[in-house]
C-alpha cells in the first residue's frame, strides 16, 4: 500500500488557538488556499481510495483534492478524526493547559474535559490502520485526517514510542517491517 497522509487547511479556530477536537471547524483563507495547493501537488498521483474523517475541516479540504481525483472511491470514516478533548472543546487551548497542570497528569494519559487520551486516540487510529492494511494491500490509498490522527499513525509505523518527539527520521532502512511507503513534503504550502 502506498500512503499518503495529508492533515486538512488551517482553521479559523486554529488561528485564533481555540481546541477543536471533535468539532468541525471552519476552513480560514489560508486554510482554502492550503487545501487547493495540496489537491494540485497531488494531481498526478494515481490515488484508488480517499479515506476522510467526517469532521468539516477535513471534509472541506478533501474537496479540493476530489476535483482531481473524480474516480476514487472516497470514505467519510469517524475514526480519522481528532482527539475528542471533551469539555474543553471550543475553549481557548490556555484552558487545556490549565487543565492539564491541574490534573496532575503527564500529556499522554491526560482525559481533557473527560475527553480522549492520547493511548486512547492511538488505539483508536491503530484499529484504523490494521484494517486497511488488511483491505487495501496493493491500493494507492490518501487519508485526510488531522494532527493527533497523523503523529499518532507515525509513531506506530515507524515502531517510536509516544512523546518522542516531533523529528522522524523517515528513512526507509528504519521501517521495514510495516507495509507502507512513506515520503513527506510540505512545498506545497510555499
Amino acid at each position: 500500500m502506498k500512503l499518503i497522509l495529508v492533515r486538512h487547511g488551517e482553521t479559523e479556530e486554529n488561528a485564533r488557538r481555540i481546541v477543536q477536537g471533535h468539532g468541525e471547524g471552519i476552513l480560514s483563507k489560508k486554510g482554502i488556499s492550503q487545501a487547493k495547493k495540496v489537491a494540485i501537488r497531488l494531481k498526478d498521483e494515481n490515488i484508488d481510495k480517499i479515506y476522510v474523517s467526517d469532521l468539516k475541516r477535513a471534509v472541506d479540504t478533501a474537496k479540493e483534492i476530489i476535483k482531481y481525483h473524480p474516480n476514487a472511491e472516497v470514505i467519510y470514516e469517524s475514526r480519522l478524526r481528532e482527539q475528542w478533548y471533551g469539555t474543553l472543546e471550543g475553549r481557548p487551548s490556555s484552558h487545556f493547559w490549565k487543565a492539564l497542570e491541574k490534573s496532575g497528569s503527564d500529556i499522554l494519559t491526560f482525559k481533557p474535559g473527560g475527553g480522549e487520551s492520547v493511548p486512547e486516540l492511538k488505539e483508536r487510529v491503530i484499529q484504523f490502520f490494521n484494517d486497511l492494511i488488511k483491505t487495501e494491500k496493493d491500493n494507492t490509498v490518501l487519508l485526510v485526517t488531522h494532527g493527533g490522527p497523523i503523529g499518532n499513525l507515525l509513531l506506530y509505523i515507524l515502531n517510536l514510542p509516544n512523546g518522542c518527539g516531533t523529528k522522524i527520521d523517515a528513512s526507509p532502512s528504519l521501517w521495514p517491517h510495516k507495509p507502507v511507503g512513506l515520503y513527506t513534503s510540505s512545498e506545497y504550502l510555499s
